[in-house]
C-alpha cells in the first residue's frame, strides 16, 4: 500500500529511526525546510572551483553540484522511513570530469541525439559538434553539462531551492544564437523535487533542455532495477535506426515490449528480443506521450520499487519521455557508496522533446526565437 509522504514521516518521526546515510534522524528530516549550505567541492584542471550545495525540505535530502548542476545525490525514506540515496554519482569531481555518462546532469543546448550533428533552420544549414558516432548527443562533446554553473540559493515561504544560471554563446558546439539558460531546483514541503527550465535568444535556434538522473529507489549501488515497475502514459513511441536516431515514426506501443501503459517490471519484457530492443541492448527510446505538449505539468509516470515501497511519479509539460534503462553501466564506475554499477543498475526518465525534432517536421518544434522564452517544467513526487 502506498502512504503518503506525511504520513511516512510522522511515523518515522515517531519511532526515532535514524537515517542510514547523512546522519540525524527522520524526525529532523521532517521538520522543514533547511537554508542551502554550500561547500567547497573540488576544482577543476585550471582551479575552478566547483561547490556542492546541500538542500532538505519535506523529507527529501539533495545535493547538487555548480559543475554541470549535477544531483550528485538525492535521498528520500522508504516505508519505515529509512533513507537511502537513490541516484547514482561520484565522490570527486575528478570522475564527473573524466568517466560520466552525464550522472545527475543537465543537459543541453539539445537533449538527446541530432543526426549527423546536423539542421536547417530559417534556410540555413548548421554543423553541430559530434561525439556520438556520427551524430550530436546531449548538446555535443561540451555540452551544459561540463560547464560551471552560476548558483544563487533561496528560500520562498516553505519553498527551498537554487537557481542556476549558464549563458550559452553564439557558435558554442555549432549552435546558433547567444541562449541565457536559467534552471530553478526547489524542493516544497512536501519533499517534491521541482524543475524549472528557462532559456532566451538572441538569433533564432533550437534548444531541448533535461536532466539526467540516472534512478535506483532501492538505493544506488543496490543492484538492478529490473524489478522495479513502471507505468508510461504512452500509446506511441518513436523507433530508431542503429544510431539510435529515430527514423520518423510514430509506432504503437501495443502488442510490444514498448507497452507501458499499465504498470509492469522492467525486466519482464526488457530481453523480449524485440529487434528494438537488441539494437539498443534494452531500452533507450523516446516515448510520444499521449497528453502532447501542455500548458500544465500532468502525471506521465510512475516508477515504483515493490522492495522499498519508494515510488517516483513524474508530472510535465513537456511531448516527450526518453526510458534509458542503463544499458551501457559495464561495470567499469564506482559511485558514492563504493560499488560498481553494472548494465541495468539504474535508469534515466528524461522529460523532453522528441530526439531529432529539428530533422522531422512531423515532430513538435524545438525552434527559440528571439523575443521568446522558453519555459518547461518537471515535478518529481516521491512516496512510500
Amino acid at each position: 500500500m502506498e502512504l503518503n509522504r506525511r504520513t511516512v514521516m510522522a511515523g518515522a518521526a515517531a519511532a526515532g529511526i535514524a537515517a542510514t546515510t547523512l546522519g540525524g534522524t527522520a524526525q529532523a528530516a521532517a521538520s522543514g525546510s533547511r537554508k542551502p549550505v554550500k561547500e567547497l567541492f573540488g576544482k577543476l584542471a585550471d582551479g575552478t572551483k566547483v561547490y556542492r550545495w546541500s538542500l532538505e525540505n519535506g523529507g527529501t535530502r539533495l545535493k547538487v553540484l555548480s559543475y554541470g548542476g549535477i544531483v550528485q545525490s538525492l535521498e528520500v525514506p522508504d516505508r519505515h522511513g529509512r533513507y537511502k540515496n537513490v541516484s547514482l554519482g561520484f565522490d570527486h569531481i575528478e570522475d564527473y570530469v573524466a568517466k560520466s555518462p552525464y550522472f545527475g546532469a543537465l543537459i543541453g543546448r539539445y537533449g538527446n541525439r541530432i543526426a549527423k550533428g546536423q539542421f536547417t533552420l530559417d534556410g540555413k544549414k548548421y554543423q553541430l559538434s559530434v561525439n556520438d558516432g556520427v551524430n550530436s548527443l546531449h548538446g555535443g562533446a561540451k555540452g551544459f553539462d561540463k560547464h560551471v554553473w552560476d548558483v544563487e540559493p533561496f528560500t520562498k515561504g516553505s519553498d527551498v531551492g537554487l537557481h542556476l544560471y549558464y549563458t550559452s554563446v553564439d557558435g558554442e558546439m555549432g549552435y546558433p544564437g547567444t541562449l541565457k539558460a536559467k534552471v530553478t531546483y526547489t524542493l516544497d514541503k512536501h519533499g517534491d523535487w521541482r524543475i524549472d527550465y528557462e532559456a532566451t535568444t538572441d538569433k533564432a535556434t533550437v534548444v531541448n533542455l533535461t536532466s539526467h538522473v540516472y534512478w535506483n529507489l532501492a538505493g544506488e549501488g543496490s543492484g538492478t532495477i529490473e524489478d522495479h515497475e513502471l507505468q508510461i502514459a504512452a500509446s506511441r513511441y518513436t523507433p530508431t535506426d542503429s544510431g539510435l536516431i529515430p527514423t520518423g515514426e510514430l509506432a504503437k506501443v501495443a502488442g510490444t515490449p514498448f507497452d507501458f501503459r499499465h504498470a509492469k517490471a522492467i525486466g519482464r519484457d526488457i530481453r523480449a528480443g524485440h529487434p528494438q530492443q537488441v539494437q539498443a541492448k534494452g531500452y533507450d527510446h523516446n516515448w510520444a506521450l499521449d497528453k502532447g505538449v501542455t500548458a500544465k505539468p500532468e502525471h506521465v509516470a510512475t516508477l515504483r520499487d515493490p522492495r522499498s515501497g519508494r515510488t517516483l511519479k513524474i508530472f510535465t509539460d513537456q511531448p516527450g519521455l526518453q526510458f534509458y534503462s542503463g544499458n551501457f553501466l559495464d561495470g567499469t564506475l564506482v559511485g558514492t557508496g563504493g560499488h560498481t554499477y553494472r548494465q541495468g543498475d539504474a535508469l534515466c526518465l528524461e522529460t523532453q522533446h522528441f530526439p531529432d525534432s529539428p530533422n522531422h517536421a512531423n515532430f513538435p518544434s524545438t525552434v527559440l526565437r528571439p523575443g521568446q522564452t522558453y519555459r518547461t517544467t518537471t515535478i518529481h513526487k516521491f512516496s512510500a
